[in-house]
């Protein structure tokens, strides 16, 4: 049997003279001109605060400090990749095309060159954005270029070890050391902001910066070739991913719904587990016993949860109520570990029924292990922020314990916000109508953070702490969370919903 192989060009091009969308020779046109006058627009407005973030007029970052932005936006940047393909179809195209007799060489290279644009584009901008804050000065406009584009190189070849992740079978452990790469430039910036680092004194050469980009040019070319040469073996499924995980992402967007991600992240988590049946402990409520499976099953996290407490020593030099923003938000996100359960319950709960359950004793059980959680993260950051010597004296590590309540409350009732409001009156302003949907569901959650606010006034004074503000902290975090309960859930209901 022979099968006829189509050009892959020639039938894109049919299909797109046969969508409605583009039957309008105008619009891509219009949609051109609309994203250039844009992008004049905000450049025209915002010229001097992108002059600061790229290149401000003296360098405020020690060498250690560029050396650890460099790994640790190279280990995102290649996660970010990992988790988008790098290589993917468009959804139309991977349930058309992917398996249509067309040549997959041809069908693929689209989808890499466009990848390999974005990603050259965000690495020579990340690359000015750290050299601008490290580099000594006067720097010669052909050194600068030369970095520029040093940085673009790198990306690209991040790009190209990511495809070849995607069509091998060490994905996972490039995956694992990106990680461990990503905890080390993090480790290094808290270290920075301890010690006082030197920096730069000097321009790097000339011949020495030339040489490495002429070298890794070479190397970025002799890889495409390679890759391209590859792209028909990648397999289906990966490539079936990609296009889930950037459909996902285009309709979270376009919809404003960010429970697409969380839903999206969360079941392809669990996908990749090998789980078994494991007795429940039979000393704590049944809910309880859940969490705590729950959290167990999830040691990465745990993991980096315990790193991220160093994390708010990074912001120790900046405004005092920012630390403490901070701090209550790390809580928050440690204490939603185990939320994904009060999710599960909030759109369905048919587990709380055959339990028995109702709703207050319902959210009362799930916020055993988020309190936990979130009190073991407030106290450890808090005490490592004293220990620093960037908190005055005080008991901060019992401050922490008893902003537990307020970091659970706030991650629950933060998972039981559901999907955005879309009903809205839309409100009108002088860039055009706002819907007030997802701004109020980003809310829901941190706002009951303002339980905090003893301690985020306490650190905004720079006051030494003393026992009655700990005290004065601990009957506002249980007043609140018992009117919360009170306020969001009732002896006579089973749904969650409610917030």
């Amino acid at each position: 049997m022979t099968v006829q192989v189509t050009d892959v060009a020639a039938l894109r091009r049919w299909v797109r003279r046969r969508q409605s969308a583009h039957r309008e020779r105008g619009a891509t046109a219009g949609n051109v001109y609309f994203a250039v006058l844009f992008i004049a627009v905000v450049g025209g407005m915002l010229h001097r605060q992108l002059a600061v973030v790229f290149w401000p007029e003296r360098p405020n970052l020690s060498l250690l400090a560029g050396a650890a932005l460099t790994t640790a936006g190279a280990a995102v940047l290649f996660l970010a990749m990992r988790r988008l393909g790098p290589l993917g179809l468009t959804r139309p195209a991977a349930t058309w095309l992917l398996t249509a007799p067309v040549s997959r060489r041809r069908l693929l290279v689209p989808s890499l060159r466009q990848a390999v644009a974005l990603a050259a584009v965000s690495g020579a901008l990340y690359g000015v954005a750290v050299l601008g804050h490290v580099a000594a000065r006067p720097m010669p406009g052909a050194v600068a270029g030369l970095l520029a584009t040093l940085g673009a190189l790198a990306a690209v070849l991040l790009l190209l070890l990511a495809l070849a992740a995607q069509g091998g079978d060490w994905g996972g452990y490039a995956d694992g050391l990106a990680g461990l790469l990503l905890a080390a430039g993090l480790a290094g910036l808290v270290v920075d902001s301890v010690i006082d680092a030197p920096q730069a004194t000097a321009a790097a050469p000339t011949g020495l910066v030339t040489a490495i980009v002429a070298g890794l040019a070479v190397l970025d070319a002799v890889l495409l070739a390679v890759a391209v040469g590859r792209l028909a073996a990648t397999p289906n499924e990966r490539i079936l991913a990609a296009a889930k995980t950037t459909g996902t992402l285009l309709d979270s967007v376009f919809g404003v719904e960010p429970s697409f991600v969380a839903d999206m992240v969360e079941r392809r988590y669990w996908a990749r587990q090998r789980l078994r049946s494991v007795r429940l402990w039979a000393r704590v409520p049944v809910l309880v016993a859940q969490d705590l499976l729950m959290a167990r099953r999830r040691p990465a996290r745990l993991a980096w949860l315990a790193g991220a407490t160093a994390l708010p020593t990074l912001l120790a030099a900046g405004p005092r109520w920012l630390l403490a923003a901070a701090v209550l938000i790390g809580g928050m996100v440690a204490g939603g570990t185990s939320t994904a359960t009060v999710r599960t319950d909030a759109a369905n709960p048919v587990l709380l029924r055959m339990l028995g359950l109702d709703s207050r004793r319902a959210i009362e059980q799930r916020m055993w292990v988020p309190g936990v959680l979130a009190g073991a993260w407030y106290a450890t950051s808090l005490a490592l922020l004293d220990a620093l010597g960037d908190l005055p004296a005080g008991p901060w590590w019992a401050l922490g314990l008893v902003l537990a309540p307020v970091g659970a409350v706030a991650a629950v009732r933060h998972a039981r916000v559901g999907l955005v409001r879309n009903e809205l009156l839309p409100l009108d302003t002088p860039m055009g109508t706002v819907s007030p949907g997802p701004l109020v569901n980003s809310l829901v959650g941190p706002d009951i953070l303002l339980l905090g606010l003893p301690m985020l006034v306490q650190i905004a004074q720079g006051q030494p702490l003393t026992w009655s503000t700990v005290l004065v902290q601990a009957v506002v975090a249980v007043i609140g969370v018992r009117a919360y309960l009170s306020a969001t859930t009732a002896h006579d209901r089973v749904e969650l919903s409610g917030r």
